[in-house]
């Protein structure tokens, strides 16, 4: 089954599953702003599209969204008319925003196509870290769920770089691909594991204790990765989807790793989520002007011959 909402004249560029509440999904767009949720969707206008959203891991009625005019926006689910406070200090799009995930921290990152990573409080009242040194558009930064004051980022310059937030240093810059890297994501099981999607059409799986080369290279998709997820269910699955208007999942522990190709957008899909609390539920957005919630049979049918193939072990 799946469900499908539509947001006529909007394109989907990213959409987050609520850690608090499984039925409440929100979800940037060019033009507008939408939270859904037992099946309503509104929002409000406003005059630049919004690239990222990532809700509070804190406070079950914030998440903050990324906006084309450089800003950050802090949204309460309570007030849809109008944004709880505007942060402006980046100087182009802001592609990306994450809230951090570990417990006693609670800070927000950005990403932008000018060249700078910026940390804040969720009081927006000013950045507390600008972090320098990619040498293109930064498209993707995400906090690892393990290690707290840490953050991946992905960018145009074909680096994936680590920062530690505290020190306001990179430590770890890995020539990823040879090409532009539109998104990262973090193992949710294994700190040491990343993987990294690009305009080559690529996602490269890393361990960052080895960085010489990926663990798996994984081909399938025939135009350029514009997100990924790791499973919050099973170490080794992890979900991608793309400009050739399809969604992938892959197991990168099995051999061939590609479990599904999903196509059901005509339009490029930018917004991938899993949700929390209904495993192997997968939210997704695309340009289509459609938000389709759905749960793919791979994905169980996959993690029933995991568990065969580790009772066989």
């Amino acid at each position: 089954m799946i469900k499908v909402f539509r947001s006529p004249g909007r394109h989907g560029y990213a959409v987050e599953v609520s850690p608090f509440l499984p039925n409440r999904v929100a979800c940037a767009a060019s033009q507008y702003y939408g939270i859904t949720g037992c099946g309503t969707l509104s929002g409000s206008s406003i005059g630049h599209g919004l690239f990222d959203v990532a809700w509070s891991e804190a406070n079950e009625h914030l998440l903050v969204a990324g906006g084309g005019d450089g800003s950050l926006q802090l949204w309460d689910t309570a007030n849809q008319h109008a944004p709880l406070k505007v942060a402006k200090e980046h100087t182009q799009e802001v592609y990306s925003v994450s809230w951090s995930q570990t417990r006693g921290e609670n800070l927000i990152v950005s990403g932008s196509w000018d060249h700078t990573v910026k940390v804040w409080d969720p009081s927006l009242s000013g950045s507390l870290t600008t972090l320098r040194g990619h040498e293109g558009v930064v498209y993707s930064t995400i906090w690892s769920p393990h290690i707290p004051g840490c953050i991946a980022s992905a960018s145009g310059d074909g680096t994936l770089r680590i920062w530690d937030v505290k020190a306001a240093v990179c430590r770890l810059a890995v020539p990823a691909h040879q090409a532009e890297i539109l998104a990262c994501d973090w193992c949710k099981y294994d700190q040491n594991i990343v993987a990294t999607g690009s305009v080559d059409c690529s996602i490269n799986v890393w361990d960052l204790r080895n960085i010489r080369q990926p663990v798996n290279h994984l081909l399938g998709h025939t135009y350029a990765i514009r997100r990924l997820k790791f499973s919050p269910f099973s170490q080794t699955v992890l979900a991608s989807c793309s400009y050739d208007f399809t969604v992938r999942f892959w197991d990168f522990g099995m051999n061939p790793p590609l479990l599904d190709t999903v196509e059901h957008h005509s339009e490029f899909v930018c917004g991938l989520d899993f949700n929390l609390h209904i495993p192997n539920q997968v939210v997704d957005c695309s340009w289509d002007e459609t938000v389709k919630i759905y749960a793919p049979a791979c994905l169980s049918a996959g993690s029933s011959a995991a568990q065969e193939a580790q009772a066989d072990d």
